[in-house]
């Protein structure tokens, strides 16, 4: 049972958990035999989930990259791939890193993107797999088969697709089917047929803005219907959707929410941003997500939700408590839909997943992003004040780093 512990009302309570399930809030005495911690009146809030996230690309734990000019889409994408030659630490060890870091700061679960080409094979999936079949106590991990460096464009792409799908991947994955493979239909009829065929939920990166990114979110929203996949079909960035206002927003945004299409932001630098407070009273359904943490596209990122919840509401000018708390809705239960996961609204019968952190309100804590003191899992307390608890991390720790990149190879 945790004791003290502060709710959304600002009560200070008793939440007794069984079984990894929140039982009651102030039972009139405790069981024979319950263990208590004290909450010390830290508010609980559910556990955040990340949406988007590429830890195959992580070099989080390892010494700095230098990165390089990019101006395009395609520059940042050759850059990754030749950043990732000189990598010397394995795919497993640095996704792993990553993974640990995002479990202290209380993340529940990740949509894990990871790059299949032939020029990476499968080992990117292999190795995620391993880091997160290491930590399945702790963390729920979807990987994503994502073709980064284009799919009908990159011969052998579409065959390493399929084969991931049996060897770890359990989401089909796409990119711009217009600005990289050039060919919207071709690429979807491949990602929306394998996803049918396998059975598989389908989440497609869509940075194409404008009339041609506007023109790909209606034909996936179409293709969704028809293939009966209402709610397993996930764009994300859509930046299309973000640069639009008044009666075309509104009319795209009921396309989406009619056809059960998810959209997930990660709200970076000076992109365009899906801003919660125009979305989801319209009925879309949205997730937040890291996207890229320190690697070759990127210095920032570090695999905090909470963190990132701020970053939300920073970027879509959140001022009122509502939409404050509308950002950390979205990272939290957003997510955990998109994913399908089961709700953790700190009701009875919901998953004893949530974090402790010090804060009066959960406005509050989205504006001054508090390290959780506690992060509960299953109503077991894993991580304290940013750090795992002894014992339950899966594989040995990282060796120490002394010099130069990090390696795949």
């Amino acid at each position: 049972m945790f004791t003290a512990v502060r709710s959304a009302d600002g009560r200070i309570r008793d939440l007794l958990v069984r079984e990894g399930r929140i039982a009651a809030y102030d039972p009139a005495e405790p069981p024979e035999g319950c263990v208590t911690v004290d909450a010390a009146g830290a508010l609980a809030l559910p556990s955040p989930v990340d949406a988007h996230i590429h830890p195959d690309k992580s070099t989080w734990g390892g010494p700095w990259l230098s990165r390089e000019p990019a101006d395009t889409l395609r520059d940042l994408i050759e850059g990754d791939v030749r950043a990732r030659t000189a990598f010397t630490d394995p795919v497993a060890e640095r996704a792993g890193a990553l993974m640990d870091r995002a479990i202290a700061r209380g993340t529940r679960a990740m949509r894990a993107h990871v790059d299949v080409a032939p020029v990476h094979g499968l080992s990117g999936v292999h190795q995620v797999r391993a880091a997160a079949d290491a930590r399945k106590d702790l963390l729920d991990v979807q990987i994503v088969a994502f073709p980064q460096l284009g799919l009908l464009s990159e011969p052998g792409t579409a065959e390493l697709m399929e084969q991931a799908l049996s060897e770890g991947a359990d989401v089909v994955g796409g990119l711009d089917p217009i600005g990289i493979d050039g060919d919207m239909d071709g690429q979807l009829d491949f990602v929306f047929g394998l996803a049918g065929r396998r059975g598989a939920p389908l989440d497609i990166h869509l940075h194409d803005g404008g009339p041609a990114g506007v023109r790909q979110i209606t034909e996936i929203a179409r293709r969704t219907v028809a293939a009966g996949m209402r709610g397993r079909v996930t764009i994300g960035h859509a930046f299309a959707v973000a640069e639009l206002e008044g009666a075309e927003l509104d009319s795209l945004a009921e396309l989406l929410a009619g056809a059960g299409v998810c959209l997930v932001t990660c709200a970076l630098g000076a992109d365009p941003v899906l801003d919660p407070a125009r979305l989801t009273p319209r009925g879309v359904r949205l997730g937040v997500g890291s996207d890229g943490v320190r690697d070759a596209w990127t210095p920032f990122g570090d695999g905090d939700m909470i963190a990132r919840a701020h970053l939300l509401a920073y970027r879509t000018d959140a001022r009122t408590d509502a939409g404050l708390a509308a950002c950390y809705e979205a990272v939290a239960q957003g997510g955990a839909a998109l994913l399908g996961l089961p709700a953790s609204r700190l009701e009875a019968g919901d998953p004893a997943d949530f974090v402790l952190v010090a804060a009066d309100s959960l406005p509050e804590a989205v504006v001054d992003r508090p390290i959780p003191s506690m992060v509960v899992r299953a109503g077991r307390v894993i991580a304290r004040a940013g750090r795992l608890v002894r014992g339950v991390r899966g594989p040995a720790p990282r060796r120490p780093v002394s010099r130069g990149r990090v390696r795949d190879r």
